[in-house]
Order: structure tokens, then C-alpha cells, then sequence
């Protein structure tokens, strides 16, 4: 009995159990928001997409081109449904994504290597109810500005390109966030371009 007292067998085992449990709790954590990480993201790439597709469609509010009285006589929604189509994107069924943590939305026209053209870029930004009336209810998000003008965006051939970009602040939900701070935020950026639909 005096010999087993004293010997350290199964030291290391009860060593190994009282790390292992932390550091499987850091694994499934880790896990955990990188799953969420990359469900937000896809959402954002989904949200980027929808607007752009809208963007290409509604190209000048669907009149003749220009900023005419009489010329593209539904110009005026046209930035409104395309900032719908990506918040009925972000808050649609299974998604985690939080209104308030979009950043901004930009509705841009697309030089031929995809990046923003500057100087024509609209930016939209999350306020709660405050933005104009689409299909009954108000838009989250507000438009700041508003240099490309819709009646300005040419669908004929050469036709111009929109692009779409979504911006968001993505939050740690689990404990890990207190554990590690360099993982409680990350900020996903996601971006389509699209062609405006060429008429023939």
C-alpha cells in the first residue's frame, strides 16, 4: 500500500485530461465561428449578387436614355430596389446576419477591369426603418449619395457595367471571443459586377 501511494503513475494521464478539456472547448469554439464566418460570408456573396442581378435588369428605370424630362421615368426606384433586393437577401430565412452590422452598401459603375470607377459610386448605410418605401415597407438602409445617376447608365453597346458591394462586420458568438480578442470581429467585404443588359 505505501509503495502504490508514492508512485507517480498516471500523473501524465491526469495532466493530459486537465488540459485536453480546455483546449478541445478552443477546437469546437474555433469550429463553431468558422462556420459562422463563412455562412456570413456566403450570405454577403448571395446579398452582392441578387443587386447586381437586379442592377443589370432595372439598368435605367427601363425609359429612353437620359436624364430628360420624359426619359427613364422610373429612374428614381431603381437604386431602391436593387438596395431591396440585397436586404431581402441579408434577412431572409436561415440567415444570422445582424442589420446593423452591414457597414454600407455600394452601387458603382464597373471599369472593364471590374473596380470601382471613381467618382460614380452610391453608398448606402443601415438605418433602421428610415430608408424609402419598397412593395409597402421601408428599406434599413439610407442612400448617402448618389453620383451615378441612374438615367446616366447605358444599356446599349457597349453596354455599362454595375457592381454591387456588401460590407460587414462579422461578430464572435461564442466564448471564444473573450479567450482570443483578435477573433471577435472580422470584416467581410463581398462584390459582383454585372453587365447592364445590352439592348439590340
Amino acid at each position: 500500500m505505501r509503495a502504490f501511494t508514492r508512485t507517480d503513475e498516471g500523473q501524465s494521464t491526469t495532466e493530459l485530461a486537465l488540459l485536453l478539456a480546455p483546449l478541445l472547448l478552443v477546437i469546437v469554439f474555433g469550429l463553431i465561428e468558422l462556420a459562422g464566418l463563412m455562412t456570413d460570408a456566403m450570405t454577403m456573396s448571395a446579398a452582392s449578387r441578387e443587386g447586381a442581378r437586379l442592377g443589370g435588369a432595372l439598368v435605367n428605370g427601363g425609359g429612353a436614355l437620359g436624364c430628360s424630362s420624359g426619359q427613364s421615368p422610373n429612374a428614381a426606384t431603381v437604386d431602391p430596389y436593387i438596395v431591396a433586393a440585397v436586404e431581402r437577401v441579408l434577412t431572409g430565412t436561415g440567415t444570422r446576419v445582424a442589420l446593423q452590422d452591414v457597414n454600407e452598401i455600394r452601387l458603382w459603375k464597373s471599369t472593364s477591369s471590374g473596380s470601382e470607377t471613381s467618382g460614380l459610386v452610391n453608398v448606402w448605410t443601415y438605418q433602421l426603418n428610415a430608408g424609402p418605401v419598397i412593395d409597402g415597407d421601408n428599406l434599413d438602409f439610407v442612400q448617402q449619395s448618389q453620383p451615378w445617376l441612374p438615367c446616366t447608365r447605358n444599356n446599349v453597346s457597349p453596354a455599362d457595367s454595375i457592381g454591387v458591394t456588401v460590407s460587414y462586420t462579422y461578430r464572435a458568438r461564442t466564448p471564444l471571443r473573450f479567450l482570443m480578442p483578435v477573433f471577435n470581429q472580422f470584416t467581410i467585404t463581398e462584390h459582383t459586377v454585372m453587365s447592364e443588359n445590352v439592348t439590340r
